[in-house]
């Protein structure tokens, strides 16, 4: 194996301002001639500043490997382990490892230094693993900080020059250079300033009584102490100082020892009793009480409790071995004068087996295919435990009854690899469980399963259970449901066995098939496309083939069957009597018709089918309701009872045709019957019927006369101004291009007989009647709406019966109405 320590003194010094070292470069060159001889299992270090910004070049690590940019991307080259993958990206296409997020080295490493990260690096083909180690050097980015904003100190005028007063240290999370290097007091006459290093090199200041204090001339005295670190620019912090200048206070406080030990095992749980510390002080009364503090609190604070009155230390917060083995407390005791001493408590911790072996996969080819050799290689996987000594050695094991096996070439590094012939048909996939345990007292385990799957042939085609399958839909679906869902299986497996569903290209009246239905490739669900009708489509077939993913693919058809069913989305249609817009149709009762006389029937259908189409009559309303009677299934309306003089010569009637759909439709009819015996008599009764809605027609012709008189005016000035300049040429064009409104006109004494039924052909019934109304015929036609009884609101004189060229010759009466040019269309 071939280690090589490549240090990036150059880019560190580079940023710094410093010249290079040809000496260290010679070395540098002799090194990568070295290491360029062989490149597997390599180890290289760089060093980087913190606070780099993203995108920031680390190190070329091909060249450092002695690699080609080919042979990275051939061999798929990947950053494989550690937790500095959140702060490194290798960039295969060029070679390099360039920062991937920012890197802030106190957030990283605190206080150890020197700090740094290692992951690996692995490659393909053939399979090549390096360890890089990735310095991270100091950046002074922070600024000397104290616990507190402000110092206050109580000292008595009575104290001695030489007198020390504790003033605490000041935290900086830098190392080296750039962390705190000395203190500063402001210019005063009573006090210097000494600095002093505890063990483990935190710096603290005092400050030492030079001049006695006199309260009556300065009871109080306000001073800055300032924190400065040697980084390039220098930064600093500042607390002030508050001395109250009190009496007879000239004793300060003694620790009984200087360094307080204790330890104790990492799992502890919270308000632990850690140790005692004790100071004793010579005064007495007041001046004798002491206070207990930490002078890092802001690091200790969240872990350790110290009783300022008792001075015992108890477990607050969680410790981690993991995180920091030791901790060194710095603590204080001072007296209600302010005059104090300093000790240190340093707390050992005792490694549990807390931590269990963490499995993590580099590499893991699945799936792999039944003919693979003896020795294929499977996975690569690395273990790693965090606990230290014994409870972080750690052994591998998988099932034994399983064609595998585990190799080790480096420590906590396995390869798991073929160890007999693979069958599919036998066994197609495989549950690997990989145990890692420790060796603690009692040892902890963990497990990673692995499913291995083992590639498969194409040699199965999609297999439906049904050759035909049948669906069913209702009519005015909407587009876009889903009808049916069709399913095929394939006894393959992966892309063999993945099926598409494929609509076979045909037409269905004339259309093809794509454009009723559609049919997802993927999961087999039949969509209509538009909305059927039954009326138009009973039934749709269609072919669909469902086909697999192999090579070649294989395929299946299928035939699906879809049947269309009714739905009641017709309202039923009167054929007669025929509804005109503008006059009366009425039907006359002789006074002398007997119970159960034929007045008129009522016809109508359906489009719909089944019972949809099964419609029923009913008599809604009625001037007198005892005189007629609607037949529920045939429509014909008949007296119920002798027509008496009494009864009014207008009779209206209203009926309603319903289907029996659910929910059922239906149309209303109304039907004017006229209980007369001559037609002057009918048409005196009925003049009244029209009268509003002539007075609404007319209206309504003053209205668009109006409309139509100004468009014309308007019209007729703008062709007269460009008549003006090109009139012989825009005459013409006007006479055969303008698009001027027609204006409907209508005879005085117009009345529309037309069809106005929603059928799309008419009907024609053609009356023959006599002054006996049960002697009448009634005969249908298909040439026109004209045949029927139609009062004209404003013609009473006279009845309309249109006819053919086959007249009743019966009543001269009528047939003289009939040569009448006003009843004529």
């Amino acid at each position: 194996m071939f280690v090589a320590s490549v240090c990036r003194r150059i880019h560190c010094d580079q940023s710094r301002g410093q010249p290079l070292d040809r000496v260290f470069l010679w070395r540098v060159l002799f090194i990568m001639a070295v290491y360029s001889i062989s490149n597997i299992n390599a180890q290289i270090r760089y060093s980087v500043p913190e606070e780099m910004k993203k995108g920031s070049l680390i190190g070329n690590i091909a060249h450092d490997l002695g690699l080609d940019v080919q042979r990275l991307r051939a061999g798929r080259a990947r950053i494989v382990s550690g937790d500095s993958t959140e702060y490194v990206e290798l960039k295969t296409d060029k070679g390099i490892l360039v920062v991937k997020e920012r890197i802030d080295r106190e957030q990283l490493c605190a206080e150890t230094t020197p700090c740094s990260f290692t992951f690996e690096i692995i490659l393909d083909n053939p399979m090549e693993l390096h360890h890089v180690t990735v310095e991270i050097l100091d950046v002074n980015d922070h600024s000397p900080t104290f616990p507190k904003d402000e110092i206050n100190l109580e000292i008595s005028e009575s104290a001695t020059p030489g007198a020390r007063f504790l003033l605490g240290s000041a935290d900086d999370p830098d190392v080296g250079v750039n962390a705190l290097q000395n203190y500063v007091l402001s210019p005063n006459d009573n006090f210097i300033l000494k600095q002093h290093a505890r063990q483990g090199g935190v710096k603290y200041a005092e400050m030492v009584l030079q001049k006695p204090l006199d309260r009556e001339q300065h009871p109080q005295l306000t001073l800055t102490l300032t924190a400065m670190d040697g980084g390039n620019p220098q930064r600093s912090g500042n607390v002030k100082i508050a001395v109250n200048v009190l009496d007879v206070n000239d004793n300060a406080p003694v620790f009984n020892q200087s360094v307080y030990r204790a330890t104790i095992a990492e799992n502890l749980p919270k308000g632990t009793y850690i140790t005692t510390i004790n100071a004793s002080d010579a005064d007495s009364g007041a001046n004798k009480l002491i206070s207990y503090s930490f002078t890092n609190i802001k690091v200790i604070g969240e872990i350790f409790e110290l009783n300022e009155t008792t001075g015992v230390i108890k477990l607050t917060g969680l410790l981690d071995y993991e995180k920091a083995k030791k901790y060194e407390i710095d603590i204080e005791a001072k007296d209600q004068g302010g005059l104090g001493d300093s000790a240190k408590v340093i707390v050992d911790l005792i490694d549990v087996n807390d931590n269990a072996p963490v499995i993590s996969v580099m590499s893991f080819s699945s799936p792999v295919t039944e003919d693979a050799t003896v020795g294929t290689t499977i996975a690569i996987f690395s273990v790693k435990d965090v606990d230290a000594g014994e409870n972080g050695h750690v052994d591998c094991t998988i099932d034994r009854n399983t064609p595998f096996k585990l190799q080790s070439s480096l420590r906590n590094y396995y390869t798991l690899v073929t160890d007999a012939a693979l069958d599919r048909e036998r066994v197609a996939d495989y549950n690997i469980t990989i145990t890692a345990t420790d060796s603690g007292s009692p040892s902890l385990s963990s497990q990673k399963t692995l499913n291995l799957k083992v590639s498969d042939i194409n040699d199965n085609p999609p297999r439906f259970q049904k050759s035909v399958y049948t669906a069913y839909v209702t009519e005015n679906n909407s587009p876009g449901l889903s009808i049916f869902t069709l399913s095929a299986q394939d006894d393959d497996w992966n892309q063999n066995a993945r099926i598409s569903y494929l609509l076979d290209e045909a037409t269905v009246g004339g259309s093809p098939v794509s454009s009723f239905i559609s049919v997802n490739a993927d999961s087999g669900v039949v969509h209509a496309l538009r909305g059927f009708d039954y009326e138009q489509m009973k039934r749709v077939r269609v072919c669909v083939k469902a086909q697999d993913g192999g090579s070649p693919p294989l395929s299946t058809n299928v035939t699906l069957d879809i049947i269309i069913q009714d739905q009641n989305d017709n309202a039923p249609q009167v054929l007669y009597p025929v509804q005109t817009g503008g006059s009366v149709v009425a039907e006359i009762v002789p006074r002398a018709a007997d119970v159960g006389y034929l007045v008129t029937k009522v016809v109508a259908v359906d489009v719909d089918s089944g019972q949809n189409a099964w419609l029923s009559y009913k008599l809604q309303k009625a001037t007198d309701r005892a005189l007629f009677e609607v037949g529920l299934q045939n429509g014909e309306i008949r007296t119920v009872r002798q027509v008496t003089d009494k009864d009014a010569v207008k009779q209206k009637l209203t009926v309603v045709v319903e289907d029996n759909g659910q929910p059922s439709r239906s149309a209303v009819v109304s039907i004017n019957v006229a209980v007369a015996d001559s037609f002057p008599e009918v048409l005196s009764e009925f003049t009244d019927f029209t009268h509003e809605k002539q007075y609404n027609d007319n209206l309504t012709f003053y209205l668009v006369l109006a409309l139509a008189a100004v468009s014309f005016l308007f019209i007729t000035c703008v062709v007269v101004i460009i008549s003006v300049k090109i009139y012989r040429w825009r005459q013409s064009r006007f006479l055969y291009q303008s698009n001027l409104p027609v204006i409907p006109y209508y005879p005085p004494h117009y009345a529309d007989t037309g069809v106005t039924g929603t059928l799309p052909h008419g009907y024609n019934y053609e009356v023959c009647m006599t002054t006996d109304s049960r002697k009448s015929d009634c005969k249908f036609s298909t040439l026109g709406g004209q045949n029927v009884l139609v009062v004209d609101p404003s013609f009473t004189e006279t009845m309309q019966r249109a006819m053919k060229e086959k007249n009743c010759s019966e009543d001269p009466e009528l047939q003289e109405m009939v040569r009448s040019p006003a009843l004529k269309n």
